[in-house]
């Protein structure tokens, strides 16, 4: 920490304190001690000292305790030589000024008791401009807001900005934010509350602008609000000073914004309010306090620009956006996800087989994106003819304190679901296999491609506030842009499952529940394991990790393996334990790696179901894409409607198409050997990695090796091709016997 942010604090400390007092001994002498002071109309005396020391400052001479207080607050002076920096110091200073700044304003209300128009409005014809310390009716009404969330918190604003429009654009930033303004303090003269008057907006409380007054002292009534709403409203008792302190930190999410040259008078105010947890954000080129500590993120940040002003101090603050309400032309819901845009109601339509259609997600900077800008490169949907097709490329970028790249896939995964909540509009699919449909009654609302991004914007700060501070989204529609995104997008998809792909089940003592699909199959409990995915497809072991530290009571719960019951199978006692109690005693254990002894329960959103061919001596495995029948005799949804209700089903197990080439896929039954039969679109998806497993396991050929629906559909057809194959399983031990 910078020598000259102490030296400059602890001076002002010193200044600040020294003064107030001389103003006290000078109203002493002018009046008699027992006089009567206080703030008009509030029970809570001065409240800063109240709340914090449990003093009650009634008389002039009350006031001796709380400088004195101040007095011992004040540390020594800064060295030249040694110094240390640390933040205790200059938290005492700016304490000790605090107390010294209401006594001040204490003193004031005493001397010039016509200083403050103590009302919700000022009255700027009558030159009362400055409304000074909140009363209690005041405070009823509006601390109730901090405490409800219908104003997370305030902007304390000292000084002016350089301009009257410059002053409107900072202030109305805020209030879209649903933030309060307090105002103080004056920058040579002028204040910001004189300059959003020439500009022609409505100051006072009624519209969140609050003028406190023309001095830095009165900023100390901001810090008083402040502790009276934890007095009033959250219980918090007189002389807790810890208590209102992490209150206003945890629950009031307000700061400083320093316009104009900070004085040593305007520092130690600054450093008092971190002792709240208030970060200070200055436009000047003032010393730095980055490290974290008492605030959430940085305490004192300069260079600001006004552009930014807002953005920057809500991030550094940790506010989060909360988009209440989607302003599209069509209804948005749940209720609309199932919903299909069949040919005669199409509008449009990108992906599918017909055009490309990808997502991306990834994570920016702070500063490199934009909050809630939609870009939209190429045509939009009102440029396509009915019937028409389009490329797409939907890319997300995410900022935020918090976020991590683990969380990319888990916010690109939210991109089916929400599109889909879009009345009219149909999402199938996800990463570059996306398929969107457009209906016409959806298009002759007015919907397009900003439409989309607004969804996005708004659900990911609603669902996702905790990691998520700022969202851009770009759609691109000129062919070429949708080829290059697509390219980026497939390596970072490479990448994502190379990363579990690594990993082994041995390397951890920890798998991760998913309950997500309890709601239509209750007894089911999906363990994710690093070689064992989702049976959904959507969710590997990182990501259920990421999800676990998004939302920690969440679905996704940590499992502690706990003793190995059966390495071959693959059981341990601590999943066991878990599935127990998760499935609520339906369900007493299972394996991870077998289909014919107790296999693990599945639910209806499997990716595959895999069953055993006896007369092959191996397994099939089909997917939900393919339609037709299989050698098992039973269609995909016939599988899924005989054992997809979250029953263990020997002979049967639902799966991820990932999981068919992991290492410990039906590794107990012998493992990816024993595949006989899959559709043909599955065996094109996965080709790369069954050709890289093959090879690994001694059979270069292994992917020739496998039938499917062109080769035949029933178990006679398929043994047949096995035999001139010369396919492992024929070899292997019998698969029923096992």
């Amino acid at each position: 920490m910078s020598k000259l942010v102490a030296f400059a604090a602890i001076q002002g400390g010193y200044k600040v304190v020294s003064s107030v007092e001389g103003e006290l001994n000078n109203a002493l002498a002018s009046y008699n001690a027992d006089t009567k002071i206080g703030f008009p109309n509030t029970a809570y005396y001065l409240p800063v000292i109240y709340s914090l020391t449990g003093i009650k400052c009634e008389t002039l001479e009350d006031l001796r305790k709380p400088i004195e207080f101040a007095k011992g607050l004040l540390p020594p002076h800064i060295k030249s030589k040694n110094h240390l920096p640390y933040l205790g110091p200059l938290l005492d200073a700016g304490m000790a000024a605090i107390f010294a700044y209401e006594v001040k304003e204490a003193i004031r209300s005493l001397i010039d008791p016509d200083f403050y128009f103590p009302q919700e409005d000022p009255d700027i014809e009558a030159g009362k401009i400055w409304v000074g310390p909140a009363d209690d009716t005041i405070l009823r009404k509006r601390g109730v807001e901090f405490v409800d969330g219908s104003a997370p918190g305030f902007a304390a604003i000292v000084g002016a900005a350089p301009n009257p429009e410059i002053a409107k654009m900072i202030v109305e930033d805020y209030q879209k934010r649903s933030l309060y303004i307090f105002c103080a303090a004056n920058h040579n003269g002028t204040t910001l509350i004189d300059q959003l008057i020439k500009a022609g907006v409505q100051i006072g409380w009624n519209t969140r602008i609050v003028p406190f007054g023309y001095d830095i002292s009165s900023a100390v009534f901001a810090l008083g609000f402040a502790n009276r709403a934890a007095m009033a409203f959250g219980g918090v008792q007189p002389g807790d000073y810890k208590k209102i302190l992490l209150y206003n930190k945890d629950r009031i999410f307000a700061f400083v914004n320093a316009l104009g040259d900070v004085g040593t008078e305007w520092a130690v105010a600054a450093a008092g309010c971190v002792n709240w947890g208030f970060p200070t954000l200055a436009d000047t080129d003032i010393p730095e306090i980055l490290p974290t500590g008492i605030c959430t993120y940085e305490h004192v940040i300069a260079n600001v620009t006004h552009e930014e002003m807002c953005q920057r101090s809500v991030e550094v603050r940790g506010l989060k956006v909360t988009v209440s309400e989607i302003d599209i032309p069509c209804s948005f819901g749940p209720a609309y996800e199932g919903e299909r845009v069949r040919g005669a109601d199409l509008h449009c339509q990108c992906g599918g087989g017909k055009t490309q259609c990808t997502e991306l997600v990834k994570m920016a900077d702070m500063n490199e994106i934009e909050d809630g800008k939609i870009n939209i490169v190429g045509p939009n949907i009102e440029d396509i003819k009915e019937g028409g097709t389009f490329p797409l490329g939907i890319y997300v970028q995410i900022a935020g304190r918090e976020f991590q790249t683990d969380f990319e896939p888990i916010i690109e995964r939210q991109i089916h679901h929400l599109v889909n909540y879009i009345q009219g509009v149909m999402h199938i699919g996800q990463r570059d296999i996306s398929w969107i449909r457009i209906g016409k009654a959806s298009r002759e609302k007015g919907f397009t491609l900003k439409d989309i991004g607004a969804v996005l914007h708004a659900k990911f700060h609603q669902d996702f506030q905790k990691i998520v501070d700022k969202v851009q989204i770009t759609f691109y529609t000129n062919k070429k842009d949708v080829e290059e995104l697509t390219k980026r997008a497939r390596k970072e998809y490479k990448t994502r499952d190379e990363r579990v792909e690594k990993m082994r089940d041995e390397d951890v003592e920890t798998y991760y529940s998913c309950t997500l699909c309890q709601s239509f199959a209750p007894n089911h409990v999906c363990s994710v394991s690093p070689e064992r995915t989702g049976l959904c497809g959507a969710y590997n072991w990182m990501d259920c990790k990421a999800s676990f530290e998004i939302n920690p009571t969440g679905p996704n719960q940590p499992i502690e393996k706990g003793e190995c019951i059966d390495p071959k199978l693959g059981q341990w006692k601590g999943v066991n334990d878990f599935v127990y109690k998760a499935s609520r005693g339906a369900v007493t254990h299972y394996n991870f790696y077998s289909l014919i002894h107790d296999p693990m329960t599945t639910c209806g959103c499997c990716e595959c179901i895999a069953a055993t061919l006896p007369l092959c001596n191996g397994i099939m495995t089909v997917n939900r894409d393919y339609s037709g029948e299989t050698p098992c005799g039973m269609k995909f949804t016939t599988l899924a409607g005989v054992m997809g209700g979250g029953a263990s089903s020997p002979g049967f197990i639902g799966h991820s198409k990932f999981n068919i080439t992991q290492g410990k896929f039906v590794k107990g039954d012998g493992g990816l050997l024993r595949m006989v039969w899959m559709p043909k679109i599955l065996k094109e998806e996965i080709k790369e990695r069954l050709i890289k497993r093959g090879e690994e396991f001694g059979y270069p050929n292994f992917y020739d090796m496998i039938a499917d629906e062109t080769v035949g559909i029933t178990e006679e057809e398929v043994l047949e091709f096995l035999k001139k194959k010369g396919h492992p399983a024929l070899s292997m031990d019998s698969i029923i016997a096992g």
